[in-house]
């Protein structure tokens, strides 16, 4: 099974799945899938195991406020398995494709023992930073009708951050400190890079609603 072929059983297939998550629809696969091209090539990984796991790593959806979010990469995981297997999938890649996809999740916290898993994870953790990761953090928020920042320290500064509390303090609880998280070199790279940009965006945020020269802003 070639890439174009694999791309088109698995979009019929996400297209009667997908849940309605503005930040993990279709078009946040389509990125990841990208994302794991470039890392697969950089890295020499198995495309095989890499592009199936990338394709399906959301296709079970778990709400991020459920107490089943820990498990939702071993569901996903089981369910891509089942489903690569009645489409032939060859079957000396799949618990390679298995581990790929349970291990990509930051809540799951499952260690990556091949390249190809940490290529995936890598993949899946640049959609968390830079103007994507921007863009899907408020999105994220907003569906979820939490406050965009706590007015009297929206950069956490005195406080724990609480990002079930305020949309802001993702960046302080999560996202700012996954460049130090990446498990491959080129994930690392564009990471940091995505990272310094999140940064500028809030220092210029800061000026925009009075709170300047934040100390971890500069």
């Amino acid at each position: 099974m070639n890439s174009h072929q694999l791309e088109g059983l698995c979009l019929d297939y996400l297209s009667d799945v997908m849940a309605s998550d503005p930040a993990h629809d279709i078009t946040h696969v389509k990125r990841v899938v990208q994302n794991t091209i470039r890392l697969t090539e950089a890295e020499n990984g198995n495309s095989e195991v890499t592009l199936p796991a990338a394709w399906l790593h959301d296709c079970v959806s778990v709400a991020k406020d459920s107490p089943l979010r820990k498990q939702a990469s071993r569901l996903a995981a089981k369910e891509a398995v089942r489903f690569l297997e009645s489409a032939d999938y060859p079957a000396d890649l799949l618990d390679q494709v298995y581990h790929a996809i349970e291990a990509h999740s930051f809540s799951a916290n499952i260690e990556t023992e091949t390249l190809e898993a940490r290529i995936v994870q890598d993949a899946d953790r640049l959609e968390a930073v830079g103007a994507i990761g921007i863009t899907r953090c408020f999105l994220t928020g907003g569906s979820m009708g939490t406050p965009l920042y706590e007015p009297s320290d929206p950069f956490a500064r005195d406080r724990i951050p609480d990002d079930r509390s305020f949309t802001l303090d993702h960046f302080y609880c999560k996202l700012l400190g996954l460049a130090d998280t990446m498990k491959t070199e080129a994930g690392r790279a564009e990471a940091i890079k995505r990272t310094d940009y999140m940064l500028a965006f809030l220092q210029q945020l800061g000026e925009e609603i009075g709170h300047k020269n934040q100390n971890d802003l500069n």
